[in-house]
């Protein structure tokens, strides 16, 4: 008996061994594998070609309107998916076909549609860090002082940047718009202002370190680091190109009730009065013959009924205006009744998307919603771009609840019914297939090359894009439980009477003053400087036909739904 246990006492440890040694062969066979397919795709990665730079397209994918040959650096994409067919012609533009044909290309659209805001936001800060090298701390360093973001000492313009905050990124912007001083809270917050904060807090208390910028102190805890910025100012653009002209109008009945600072002054001009109300820290410079006043827009005056020019002698000089109108000049100061953002207190019961094809002006209507419901506004993808600059929803998990609406491009029938509700914003597409392809080539702010425009990949984006329009609508008014839908010209036309219908389907309640308050910010950070204008036609017949083609059949699904149609300008005549 006892010669029979020792046997199998024997066995039992050679097979533990074994199972020892097969065990680390495993592991070693799978750190080997892994190194290995980690080396093949960083060397695909110094092998392919540049970011900005575009791979040729298989002719099965440029049949079915494959736009992102970047996707072809990551072979892992395609795994699993058979090359898809052409419709038969005479359904080729029929909504079940744009529907089924979409969600055979939403996945591989999905994995690649932000990959470029991370890229292009060295692009987007290449001067800022060009700046940062140069940028000294040129005024004198004022303290630490207290800080209350909803009421707040410096009350003039805000800037973020959560990655890349230093103490010259934000004296530069404070001395480009002529204010006195700068001052910095939790390490990327940039305020700015012409009057130094009463409260004084402790030295130590101002200790968060800038994000961009390692050793300087940018505040803290509702604590400001405070800085002068007198000495930048002479190097500062000159005042009077930061003033916009921004009519004639009639001056309201009484002056003093309406505008809370004034200033008489003979032979007055539009810098002195612009100047004089920069430092009160008012947006507004309003000028009615010697008189100067400062303020808002308000329900009494909310520059909505334009005079014409005539009546204030056809001239923009301050001696012209007087008697009934007066000239009115928006000032480089931030109107701030508006800026101030949280997150809900409490998880919302209505779980709201903000949906729209790319390029339709989603982050434009995201600045409107969040400056007019005091909320930040959620995104199902994260942008970087987007967070740096203030959007702080973008780092909350989309489905939080903690914000007023979540932002999304995605049109599937199960992504579609996760939502409550929708407001759904549509752009024409001409417009919208611009935009996205600006954006895909040069950033939020940046436009594409003519190298770009006239490449394969323009061609080969409308046929993809051009259909995705029409399937995102489709579908949305398909599977969508309670929609509003909101045509981008529309709201940029008639923002107030728009946005008021926007934050009313979203339940909460704002002033006339802050709509106003945010008419007058209505351009946000991400507005492309002015419209690049191309020296051709970047559609073509055949793109046009195509085009038009789904305009007509998303005009006629809105209006099968009892929604009115598509702008007049959308469809072809």
């Amino acid at each position: 008996m006892a010669k029979a246990f020792f046997r199998l006492q024997k066995f039992l440890r050679r097979i533990q061994f074994l199972l020892f040694f097969l065990t680390a062969a495993y592991l070693m066979a799978g750190s080997l594998l892994l190194l290995q397919r980690t080396r093949l795709v960083l060397q695909q990665g110094s092998r392919g070609t540049p970011s900005n730079q575009a791979l040729p397209v298989p002719e099965e994918m440029g049949r079915v309107g494959m736009t992102e040959p970047r996707s072809l650096q990551n072979p892992r994409l395609l795994v699993g998916m058979d090359v898809l067919q052409e419709p038969a012609l005479g359904q080729q533009h029929s909504p079940h076909w744009l529907m089924s044909r979409n969600s055979e290309l939403r996945q591989l659209r999905r994995r690649w549609f932000h990959r470029f805001s991370s890229d292009q936001e060295p692009l987007q800060t290449a001067g800022f860090k060009a700046m940062k090298r140069t940028a000294e701390h040129k005024g004198t360093y004022m303290g630490c002082f207290t800080h209350d973001s909803r009421e707040r000492t410096l009350k003039g313009a805000v800037f973020y940047d959560l990655r890349k905050m230093t103490v010259g990124h934000c004296q530069e912007a404070c001395a480009e718009r002529a204010y006195s001083y700068a001052g910095l809270a939790f390490g990327a917050e940039c305020y700015c202002g012409n009057t130094l904060p009463a409260a004084a807090a402790k030295a130590e208390e101002c200790s968060s370190e800038c994000k961009g910028e390692k050793g300087s102190v940018c505040g803290g805890l509702n604590r400001l680091s405070v800085y002068s910025v007198e000495q930048l100012r002479a190097g500062a653009r000159p005042l009077r190109r930061n003033v916009v002209y921004r009519g004639c109008f009639r001056a309201p009945e009484n002056l003093t009730d309406t505008f809370p600072a004034s200033l008489i002054q003979p032979n007055l001009t539009v810098e002195m009065c612009s100047e004089f109300c920069s430092k009160k820290e008012f947006p507004l410079a309003v000028i009615r013959g010697q008189e100067c006043y400062c303020g808002y827009p308000t329900r009494r005056f909310s520059l909505h009924e334009g005079m014409d020019g005539r009546r204030c002698s056809g001239s923009h000089n301050a001696s012209t205006a007087g008697g009934d109108y007066c000239l009115v000049y928006q000032t480089p100061v931030q109107d701030t009744r508006c800026t101030d953002r949280k997150f809900l207190t409490t998880k919302s019961k209505v779980f709201v998307a903000l949906s729209s094809f790319p390029g339709a002006g989603n982050t434009w209507a995201r600045h409107l919603i969040e400056h007019a419901t005091g909320y930040y506004t959620g995104s199902y993808y994260f942008d970087g771009a987007l967070y740096n600059k203030g959007f702080k929803g973008e780092k909350d998990h989309w489905r939080s609840r903690r914000t007023i609406c979540v932002k999304t491009h995605e049109s599937g029938k199960t992504e579609i019914e996760m939502f409550d509700s929708a407001i759904l914003l549509i752009r024409n597409p001409y417009k919208s297939l611009m935009a996205e392809f600006n954006r895909k080539y040069a950033g939020h702010l940046g436009y594409a090359t003519d190298r770009n425009w006239k490449s394969k990949e323009w061609p080969d984006f409308v046929n993809s894009y051009a259909s995705w329009w029409a399937s995102h609508v489709l579908e949305w008014l398909k599977y969508g439980k309670r929609l509003l839908v909101v045509h981008y010209e529309e709201l940029k036309q008639s923002l107030i009477p728009k946005l008021k219908e926007m934050v009313e389907f979203l339940n909460v309640t704002v002033t006339e003053d802050r709509l106003l308050c945010v008419e007058n910010n209505r351009d946000g950070n991400f507005k492309r400087p002015g419209a690049k204008q191309k020296n051709f036609e970047p559609f073509t017949r055949e793109m046009k036909d195509l085009i038009n083609r789904y305009i007509l059949t998303v005009d006629e699904a809105l209006k099968g739904r009892n929604f009115s149609g598509l702008p007049r300008e959308y469809v072809p005549r």
